[in-house]
Order: C-alpha cells, then structure tokens, then sequence
C-alpha cells in the first residue's frame, strides 16, 4: 500500500512522503518542498487534498494555508472541441 502514487505529476509516492517525515521530522509544508508533491504540472489541484491528508496522518498536523504552496491554473483554458479538432478558428 505503500507504492501508492499521490502525485501522478511528480510520480511522489506515499512511502517518500512516509519516509520524508520520519527521516527529517519536519513539518507537512516542508515534506511537500522536500518530496515536490503537488508541485508538478497540476499545481496541487489534484493530489493536494490526498497530500493533506496523508500528512495529517503522518505528522499528526494538519497542512496550514498560512504560506500554501502555489496552485495555478492552466495558462490558458482550451475546449475539448479545440483539443479534437473541431474548432471553428
């Protein structure tokens, strides 16, 4: 259970994120910096709440938003229309 992928887009494990707070006992925002989990294309917008909460669990705190980590949009939207050919433009 442990090779569970969190973050598909850094390819984080939960085992690293496991391994990350055991071997340096930090806090959940560091285990993030440290590990890149929820750092890749994404932003966190899709791992960040399976981030959170697998660090509640390890580190017995709960991630704080006082400094969050970037989460972006895409740069620009694009319709799945555009995506398959189908555009107008």
């Amino acid at each position: 259970m442990e090779d569970i992928i969190i973050c598909r887009c850094e390819e984080v494990t939960l085992q690293h994120i496991t391994e990350t707070a055991t071997k340096y006992k930090c806090s959940a925002r560091e285990v993030k910096l440290r590990t890149r989990a929820g750092m890749g294309f994404c932003g966190g917008r899709t791992c960040r709440p399976a981030i959170d909460t697998a660090l509640a669990t390890i580190t017995g705190e709960t991630p704080g938003h006082d400094i969050p980590l970037k989460v972006s949009p895409p740069i620009r939207p694009v319709s799945l229309a555009v995506l398959g050919g189908k555009s107008n433009e």
